[in-house]
């Protein structure tokens, strides 16, 4: 029997976690409205992909290259595009990354971290930062024919002369305001994650308004599954399937998040708020807040009120909903 290579279908339980964030920015109001007033700006594609996934992510985008588009679905093609995200990832990591293609075109990935590890990447770019010339062109299609003889050498060298063409130190300020829009979607992330089914069973509903009525209390599963008339088991399953997150995880965002709120007051403790949300312990909640949110809650804190020391008097920092 004749097998096949593909590429590994997402089974690992890190990129399944990342596909489904990205899934879910994608659906959100603010990713959309940000997409359509990005293109409409810079006239550059804009696309989201979930870390460890390299297939092309802009492939059939609004404003893709026509280059791109022409190469679109031909084997060896989705190779060279899998050899550029993987270079992607390895540039991306601290900061926004740039790579090359083999037809001289530059595209670019701006990580969102969820905590400390990047679960996802906004993608830009498929453009040239100077007209090519004409042994640039001449290139570009060599190697394009390289890749797959049976296009039309002039049909390619049309489509590159297409290529956007964006001054270097202006294309590097559009990644900069992707990377404000990044952490603004990182910021954004714990909120969507424990938002994120509204379409729910009516046991789940139940659920989540048990566990907000009493998130300062120690619960435990065993507890809100007797609240909701079901066992631990089915209770587990039935919640991890209608939030996407299992129990322990969903109370620990949520109680982050009140948090979160408390420390709105510039007056309020990090332990004081820590144990006003159903915090046990400080250590176990430094250890939560950091991975959730990326930094320590005492640096998460200074941050949220230093306009107002700055300022020279006390005021409550506006929260993000």
């Amino acid at each position: 029997m004749e097998t096949t290579t593909s590429l590994p279908a997402p089974a690992d339980t890190a990129l399944r976690e990342a596909t489904a964030f990205v899934a879910l920015l994608q659906s959100s109001e603010i990713f959309r409205d940000y997409q359509r007033a990005f293109q409409s700006i810079t006239g550059l594609p804009l696309s989201l992909r979930a870390a460890g996934s390299f297939q092309p992510p802009m492939q059939g985008a609004k404003l893709g290259n026509p280059l791109c588009a022409l190469l679109a679905g031909r084997n060896k093609t989705c190779a060279a595009c899998l050899d550029l995200q993987q270079r992607l990832e390895q540039t991306a990591c601290a900061q926004p990354g740039t790579a090359q293609c083999f037809a001289g075109l530059n595209e670019s990935a701006v990580p969102i971290r969820l905590g400390e590890k990047i679960v996802a990447y906004l993608q830009t770019g498929q453009v040239l930062f100077h007209l090519p010339t004409a042994a640039e062109t001449n290139e570009a299609v060599r190697q394009a024919v390289k890749l797959e003889p049976t296009l039309d050498r002039k049909e390619i060298s049309a489509a590159f002369k297409q290529s956007r063409v964006v001054l270097r130190a202006q294309y590097d300020a559009t990644l900069q305001l992707l990377a404000i829009f990044a952490q603004q979607l990182a910021a954004l992330s714990n909120q969507l994650m424990v938002k994120q089914s509204l379409a729910e069973a009516p046991v789940i509903s139940r659920a989540r308004a048990y566990i907000a009525a009493h998130l300062s209390d120690d619960l435990s599963l065993a507890q809100v599954s007797s609240a909701v008339g079901m066992s631990s088991f089915y209770f587990c399953k039935n919640f991890k399937k209608g939030t996407g997150l299992n129990f322990t995880e969903y109370l620990s965002r949520q109680r982050v998040e009140a948090v979160k709120q408390l420390l709105l007051n510039p007056y309020k403790r990090v332990s004081e708020a820590a144990y006003e949300a159903g915090f046990q312990s400080l250590s176990q909640f430094n250890r939560v807040f950091h991975r959730i949110v990326g930094e320590s809650p005492s640096h998460y804190r200074d941050q949220l009120h230093a306009p107002a020391r700055s300022t020279g008097h006390h005021r409550i920092a506006a929260h993000a909903a």
